[in-house]
């Protein structure tokens, strides 16, 4: 099959990868846009893999503010050049981040760091939950497994899907743009702030107020 300048532009827009690697994985493709990207992703994992080891001491602290200021984001994304940390494919990978934190509330970066004592914790809420369901005994802790890895996606930025396209997660977002920018990127911490978290809401029955009023 011919691979047009077209189709190579479409998956380029689509992913982000470079003219050349678009081009090679829709030829070994055979011009299949669905396996072309899940080569180039394939291909992103093993990028990130080989500079895995690669010290990020560059980078950038990125902000993000939702709606009318109701959740902030502030998060730090590292690199391994500040001239990576200025280029705008990397930037907008930091957005996107931010964006992330903000809409799908993590705890952790990442599964390493929850703590031994919270995965304790969460097993044993897990495996209550699992007994009073009327689930067997020799299968509940097989069953807290599966659900304490469905803890993780949930709580860890790097497991969720991510909220520009579910069918990837975060980690597949950032091994993708290794792939592109040729440098480790990771990321190192971050802080979710939520107008009124933790404070005591006022509560109020509006119909008793009401009534209250007119007495």
């Amino acid at each position: 099959m011919e691979i047009t300048a077209a189709m190579v532009k479409e998956l380029r827009e689509m992913t982000g990868a470079g003219m050349m690697d678009c081009k090679k994985v829709l030829i070994e493709a055979a011009g299949d846009m669905e396996k072309a990207t899940e080569l180039l992703r394939e291909k992103g994992k093993a990028t990130a893999a080989k500079k895995a080891g690669r010290i990020t001491s560059e980078g950038i602290v990125s902000s993000y503010i939702h709606g009318n200021g109701n959740i902030g984001v502030l998060v730090e994304v590292n690199c391994e050049t500040d001239f990576t940390a200025r280029n705008s494919v990397f930037q907008d990978l930091v957005k996107d981040i931010a964006m992330q934190i903000a809409a799908s509330k993590p705890s952790y970066v990442s599964r390493e760091q929850v703590s031994q004592t919270d995965i304790e914790k969460e097993r044993k809420i897990l495996r209550a939950q699992a007994l009073n369901e009327g689930k067997p005994e020799k299968i509940v802790d097989k069953m807290v497994e599966g659900r304490l890895s469905k803890f993780y996606k949930e709580t860890c930025l790097l497991e969720q899907p991510f909220i520009r396209n579910p069918d990837i997660t975060v980690q597949q977002l950032i091994e993708e743009k290794i792939n592109i920018i040729r440098e480790n990127i990771s990321v190192r911490r971050f802080t979710r702030y939520e107008m009124g978290e933790g404070l005591e809401k006022r509560s109020c029955d509006f119909a008793a107020e009401v009534e209250n009023q007119i007495k």
